[in-house]
């Protein structure tokens, strides 16, 4: 490692590299090109950003080109990836749909090294001159197996890499492999090293898994139980925008503080819901796969899967928002009885270990043959006191003189209502009579 890197490292309190951050350093020092697998927040970031660094030159225009699916993930990877790249005197600019265009266009006259950015704004600037790619040294996918699944995507990053030197490296990482992975060579031209090492990484911490039953338009319900519970706060995933309007609207209604992050929302906005979620000021961030792909929340409690993923490698990835470089963390999913009973069988595929939960008296629990528990804590609860209905509180009476004073001041009001019942009484026959 660059020596003025290993300062700062020391600095920044590691004391070992991650797994793919050794397995990838010396391929991608050495120019070759390379595919890195490995666990959701196991460091993926930086274990191109050291490497690649390190052979770009100041003052030389764009020679590092960083592509992201998603505005929030680029911009979470300009701020890494910067902190580093400022030890060597290098500047790192963030391209991304949703920003000021004109403002991107007069930073990029500044001549940075680093481009961070997602494709489709970064291929309209290419097109209008203003983003020139001549000098171009690498190229890295992040999130490749999203982003190289769809055809536009793959087509818009295949246009861009193409614009650059026929020889520039070529670097793609991702937690989860899909069919387009295993054929880079069509698609680009080249033959990569693969780095897997999701079997050896133990950067993850302590992950549960659990099912909640809950009818289909419980679900909301469950999500506003879910926030009232204390030191809570989570990730909701949800499959369709107008699904994230109508559960955000909800929960609002509620009193919930809540929030949604969508790719239809300005990145103002965005950004504000993130760091809302971030501090504690709000519950519950409603999000979809593709606007929360690869995003980073420090310490996240929970995930919560509202709308069932359709397969394994959509639950890896919104599982590994919880759990990062080795903090706990929970992935609860809702769903009614047959819908668990299909995603139990997906599960399986991930060699996931799942249990049921229940939301009882304020709880997240487990039952077990002795009661319930706390799922969080492991601790026993005592349901019975704790839902009990809280007993009517009765006047004591210290002697008989009380007795016989509280039973004077009842008897006048039952002798009154007597009369005034007997009176009505010989009124309604003498009616009848008549």
């Amino acid at each position: 490692m660059n020596p003025k890197f290993e300062a700062k490292f020391t600095a920044e309190g590691f004391t070992r590299l991650a797994p793919i951050q050794t397995a990838v350093y010396d391929d991608l020092r050495q120019g070759k090109d390379v595919l890195g697998l490995a666990p959701t927040g196991s460091g993926k970031t930086l274990a191109y950003t050291w490497p690649l660094l390190e052979q770009i030159l100041p003052g030389d225009g764009v020679q590092l080109l960083i592509l992201a699916p998603s505005q929030e993930l680029a911009s979470q990877i300009t701020q890494v990836v910067r902190t580093w790249a400022q030890v060597l005197d290098l500047s790192v600019l963030a391209i991304i749909g949703g920003a000021n265009v004109k403002r991107q266009q007069e930073k990029l006259k500044k001549r940075p090294e680093i481009i961070v950015g997602t494709p489709g704004r970064l291929l309209n600037l290419a097109n209008d001159k203003k983003l020139k790619l001549h000098k171009l040294q690498a190229v890295v996918v992040d999130e490749a197996d999203e982003m190289l699944a769809q055809k536009e995507t793959l087509a818009d990053v295949r246009d861009l890499v193409s614009r650059g030197p026929a020889d520039s490296q070529l670097a793609f990482f991702s937690a989860t492999t899909t069919p387009v992975l295993d054929e880079l060579h069509r698609w680009f031209g080249v033959d990569v090293v693969v780095k897997d090492v999701r079997k050896i990484d133990d950067t993850q911490g302590e992950v549960m898994h659990y099912l909640i039953e809950t009818p289909v338009r419980k679900r909301t319900d469950a999500l506003r139980r879910l926030a009232n519970l204390d030191d809570f706060a989570g990730l909701v995933f949800v499959k369709q925008t107008s699904t994230l309007k109508e559960v955000t609207d909800k929960l609002r209604h509620h009193k919930v503080p809540v929030a949604s992050l969508s790719g239809e929302g300005r990145q103002v906005e965005r950004q504000q819901a993130l760091a809302a979620l971030k501090s504690r000021k709000i519950k519950l961030l409603i999000t979809t796969d593709i606007a929360a792909r690869g995003l980073d929340i420090p310490n996240l409690p929970a995930v919560i899967n509202y709308d069932l993923p359709r397969d394994i490698n959509t639950y890896i990835h919104r599982s590994g928002r919880t759990g990062r470089m080795g903090a706990t963390g929970m992935v609860i999913n809702l769903g009614n009885e047959h819908a668990l009973r299909n995603f139990r069988q997906i599960l399986r595929t991930g060699d996931y270990r799942v249990s049921p939960a229940f939301l009882i008296a304020g709880h997240l629990a487990l039952r077990d043959e002795i009661g319930y528990l706390d799922a969080r804590t492991g601790d026993p609860l005592d349901l019975q006191t704790q839902t009990s209905k809280p007993a009517i509180k009765k006047n004591k009476v210290k002697n008989k003189a009380q007795v016989d004073t509280k039973i004077a001041e009842v008897k006048p009001k039952r002798k009154k209502k007597r009369k005034r019942d007997q009176k009505n009484k010989g009124m309604r026959r003498k009616k009848q009579i008549d």
